[in-house]
């Protein structure tokens, strides 16, 4: 008896160890699966990388100086990518196919006296706003390369410039999310603005400095930096919402002989006293996300962004702004920073197109953001009524 109990003992024993082996057999054949797939993985990444250098190597040197300025520019543009160019061409030649860009109209300043603000309090059965009691129209439009989205907002005394902190901007002070701003402020809409740092970096000091003259309700509240890549020009409305543009960075000195109340800078002028800013239209500036501010002889304000870098709107070029705000009657109108920053929202107030209230994305913004960037100021609307 005591035999037989043994035996059953050490035929226990004896299977424990071949359990032990199998796991181990398991787990090296998983070991040696996953290897391989981030093996193939990274070769696929790297024969990737291998093509898509091959392919920009051949654009920068090859025959075609257009498309050379052409991808220069849309990468320049861009923070995060503003380096490659360089690395094939050099800074030297990067600085000529951006110099060559004279974005410069006849006139320094719009003219104030060609606006005309229609301020009536009714609207008539037959008028453009029949269908709009907040005052506010969006609508789309499509070119070759491009979708953007256009709002047009009837009076503008609603539009001003918000901030992302009232107790003054520090590089310790985050800036603020459209998403977050907008509910911050009780607005019905609202537009990213101008300049901010921006190395290209996720710090967290990106968006927490604007970049030159900014005035916020009647307060200037920085006067600091400038546009990134030599861009200049400054967007703002005066005292009496007359949306002034002007082609370089203004002072605090000219801001006040101006009247301004609510401005930023960035640039170029797109258009000023109904003429086109032909040296940006004719010129190649890249296929990037844009944003524009603009206005129309009745007052009515026009904000434009163009979607890009997604799967069917690659972008816009400074042109493709300056046609839609064109054939939205803009006499004065400036680029507003874009590409990761371009973003519109609305607050459905009537419930048109959901639930009513409701905040929703007008845009669609790049593929690579999982949500709109921080910035120190924006383009707000505030609701009829409200000062």
């Amino acid at each position: 008896m005591k035999q037989k109990i043994s035996n059953q003992t050490d035929m226990q024993y004896a299977d424990f160890p071949k359990e032990k082996v199998n796991t181990k057999q398991k787990s090296g054949f998983l070991g040696r699966v996953l290897r391989r797939f981030f093996l193939v993985l990274f070769t696929l990444v790297i024969l990737l990388a291998v093509d898509l250098l091959l392919v920009m190597n051949m654009i920068f040197n090859g025959t075609s100086s257009t498309a050379r300025d052409q991808l220069t520019m849309t990468l320049i543009e861009a923070s995060a990518t503003k380096w490659v160019p360089a690395l094939f061409i050099g800074e030297e030649q990067v600085a000529r196919i951006h110099s060559s860009l004279n974005l410069k109209l006849p006139a320094e300043v719009s003219d104030t006296t060609a606006v005309i603000i229609n301020r009536r309090q009714s609207i008539n059965a037959s008028d453009e706003w029949e269908n709009y009691p907040d005052g506010i129209r969006i609508e789309e439009v499509h070119g070759d390369t491009y979708n953007a989205h256009v709002m047009i907002v009837r009076d503008p005394s609603q539009v001003y410039l918000g901030i992302s902190t009232k107790e003054g901007f520090s590089t310790s002070i985050p800036g603020k999310r459209l998403t977050a701003a907008i509910e911050d402020e009780g607005a019905i809409a609202a537009v990213n603005g101008g300049a901010f740092n921006d190395d290209g970096s996720t710090g967290s000091y990106v968006g927490t400095l604007p970049a030159g003259l900014v005035y916020s309700e009647g307060n200037c509240v920085w006067t600091t930096g400038a546009p990134p890549n030599g861009i200049t020009g400054f967007a703002g409305f005066t005292e009496d919402d007359v949306l002034v543009v002007h082609q370089d960075n203004l002072t605090e000195s000219q801001a006040e002989e101006l009247n301004i109340r609510d401005g930023c800078c960035f640039g170029p002028v797109l258009v000023m006293n109904g003429e086109i800013n032909m040296e940006a239209y004719n010129k190649i500036t890249g296929l990037n996300p844009r944003t524009a501010i603009g206005q129309r002889a009745d007052g009515a304000v026009i904000f434009v962004c163009i979607d890009g870098r997604q799967v069917g709107s690659t972008g816009g070029e400074y042109a493709d702004a300056i046609d839609i705000l064109v054939e939205y009657d803009a006499i004065n109108a400036c680029n507003m920073d874009g590409g990761s920053s371009t973003v519109m929202m609305y607050r459905d107030t009537d419930g048109r197109n959901g639930e009513a209230g409701q905040v929703q994305m007008i845009n669609s913004y790049s593929l690579l953001q999982a949500e709109p960037r921080r910035m120190p100021d924006f383009w707000m609307v505030r609701p009829a009524g409200e000062e």
